[in-house]
């Protein structure tokens, strides 16, 4: 079941679902905008003629930092890591999903390719990825409205919440956005 407006509120006030910094005024009739992050992960190019998944690539990105007013230039065909300005904890019987804001998409901004998912126990800043697939540069600016985060209840708490033992929870407890460690898997 999606949670409203009135749940998603009741579920912050008793502590359920925790959302830090939180803004009352950014409650949607059933979802909570997101607000973009100062620092992103912008790939290595030169130095890099491809992606090998199977090893790890320490240098792969590169840590970039805007300050309050400063825009961040994503070029067309771009991909870049952010991360949400809140940290975000999700109780064992909730999960979340990030959608991006339609008035971005509009523009060629895409917010996710396929890490749109919150597991149940999940705790930490949101990765996003960002894909500008407009023919033209977009600019991105520290703490403006990125995307939108739902909340659905399960039927049941779930037997191992994400950042469980043996789960291979990679990026539980992250504050900024994290490279891939799809390396591990191999």
């Amino acid at each position: 079941m999606l949670l409203s407006d009135k749940s998603i509120k009741e579920a912050i006030k008793s502590g359920k679902i925790v959302i830090r910094p939180y803004f009352e005024d950014c409650i949607q009739p059933s979802s909570v905008d997101v607000h973009l992050d100062n620092k992103f992960l912008l790939f290595n190019k030169s130095q890099h003629a491809m992606i090998d998944v199977r090893n790890k690539q320490d240098d792969l990105m590169r840590t970039v930092e805007i300050k309050d007013d400063e825009p961040l230039m994503l070029h067309p065909g771009e991909f870049i890591l952010a991360s949400t300005l809140e940290w975000i904890k999700l109780p064992d019987d909730i999960a979340g999903s990030i959608e991006g804001k339609s008035s971005l998409g509009r523009l060629g901004l895409l917010i996710h390719s396929t890490a749109g998912f919150v597991d149940p126990g999940w705790e930490g800043n949101l990765t996003l990825e960002l894909s500008n697939v407009s023919p033209l540069p977009i600019t991105l600016y520290y703490k403006m409205k990125i995307g939108q985060i739902s909340f659905t209840q399960m039927t049941t708490p779930v037997d191992k919440p994400y950042g469980s033992k043996g789960l291979g929870s990679h990026y539980q407890g992250q504050k900024e956005p994290v490279a891939s460690k799809f390396y591990e898997e191999f």
